[in-house]
């Protein structure tokens, strides 16, 4: 945040808290450009990763006609006309061993029985389906159903041909576009390099989370709930330990993990108070420096969004919920950016409409996050529970399906409205 904006502060003595809307495009203006280096990854490790650049089939798929049903392999022609009445008569002059290339095809008049999947003998050009034929004895048959070229046959390239895209740089990998490339033989494939998130937790009171806490002390589940937060987003999570309540410290550990990331988190750095030293220290790790420190949201007000060079910094509250809230409105977007997938345009989480089962106050001029249990009423639109606790309870967000959002300019909502859950991952 420069120095020449208004130094306004709120009760808490937090400067320039900002509006949702308004955080998330000041994060975009800030956001660095995607450098995610390419890297080869073997095909079966490849699921959920980005694309780093379009991949080329290799070859045709399939790489020669085959057969789309259980039948004869046949030339078109001798099947014109044919119908229960006046049948075509054909010869049954050979067979198609699957997974073997016929050397040879039918005489005209004649026919080779084929299974699904088998390679269209030499000059044959459809496959009549084994329920429209008759058989007549072991080397005669009726064909009572006529058949054009083509006819349940896919060609050489129909499905993939030779140079065609298969998948576009930033296409996020799924298990069909697996087995597409395994089709066409490639074992090694271009992906994005993950994006390297390190994880600062701070505070005295902070024990490492497979400690016995002592009296006064609590163990950390903000740097084990974060890092799960980001694998989910196949983003790298790293650990960078738990820095002490002590500016030179925090700074040491702080310098460490951005020399290595692409982003930051800091846990428990961003409220305001004498012993809370997130803003300071993150203020002199580089320009532009910190963007916004504090936004207009319940829970997760106090979050801190920098940018130092290159490296994205979040300092984020302490409290479990606050945190999580804060990853999923800020960390989210900034780690799908950074990660390299393309845009699509389609809705990033699940929605479901529900019928909320309680008043909920809000106060007006900020944006809440209500999380809440989903339960489903048998012929009804499912019903929408509040779940209500403090942003320290993080067994709220546990017994939580998801949450619903109250916009800013509304002071809330009434039993019985029709609500938009967004379902957690």
């Amino acid at each position: 945040m420069s120095s020449s904006h208004k130094q306004n502060r709120d009760m808490l003595g937090r400067t320039d808290v900002v509006s949702l809307d308004e955080a998330l495009q000041l994060l975009l203006k800030q956001l660095p450009a995607s450098t995610a280096r390419k890297i080869m990854l073997p095909l079966e490790e490849s699921l959920g990763r980005i694309c780093a650049e379009d991949i080329l089939s290799p070859e045709n798929l399939p790489p020669y006609p085959r057969s789309t049903m259980d039948g004869y392999a046949v030339r078109a022609k001798d099947t014109f006309g044919a119908t229960e009445q006046l049948p075509a008569y054909l010869e049954v002059s050979g067979e198609v061993a699957m997974g073997e290339f016929p050397g040879y095809g039918p005489d005209p008049g004649a026919c080779h029985g084929i299974a699904t999947g088998g390679i269209l003998p030499p000059g044959t050009d459809a496959v009549v389906m084994l329920e429209h034929t008759v058989s007549i004895s072991e080397s005669m048959l009726e064909v009572v159903h006529p058949v054009a070229t083509g006819t349940n046959v896919i060609n050489t390239g129909e499905d993939i041909a030779k140079g065609e895209v298969l998948l576009t740089a930033g296409h996020r990998i799924r298990p069909q576009d697996i087995g597409l490339l395994a089709g066409v033989g490639l074992a090694n494939i271009p992906i994005c390099r993950r994006v390297r998130v390190g994880i600062i937790a701070t505070g005295d009171e902070i024990v490492h989370h497979g400690q016995q806490p002592p009296p006064g002390k609590i163990r950390d589940m903000n740097s084990m709930s974060l890092a799960a937060q980001v694998r989910i987003l196949n983003a790298k999570p790293f650990f960078y330990g738990i820095a002490a309540d002590n500016e030179e410290n925090l700074a040491a550990l702080l310098h460490e993990a951005k020399a290595a990331s692409d982003i930051v988190l800091l846990s428990g750095s961003s409220s305001v108070g004498t012993r809370d030293l997130g803003e300071k220290v993150i203020a002199r790790m580089g320009n532009p420096g910190i963007i916004v420190h504090g936004v207009a949201i319940k829970p997760g007000k106090p979050v801190i969004i920098a940018r130092a060079d290159t490296t994205m910094i979040f300092g984020l509250p302490g409290h479990p919920v606050s945190a999580a809230v804060s990853f999923d409105l800020f960390v989210r977007p900034t780690i799908i950016h950074l990660s390299g997938i393309a845009a699509d345009g389609l809705p990033k989480n699940r929605i479901i409409s529900a019928r909320l089962m309680r008043n909920i106050n809000s106060a007006s001029g900020r944006t809440d996050f209500i999380r809440v249990e989903i339960r489903k009423v048998q012929n009804h639109k499912p019903e929408a529970h509040p779940i209500l606790g403090k942003s320290g309870a993080l067994s709220t967000m546990v017994k939580a399906h998801g949450f619903i959002e109250i916009a800013e300019k509304l002071q809330g909502l009434k039993e019985g409205e029709i609500v938009e859950v967004n379902l957690f991952d």
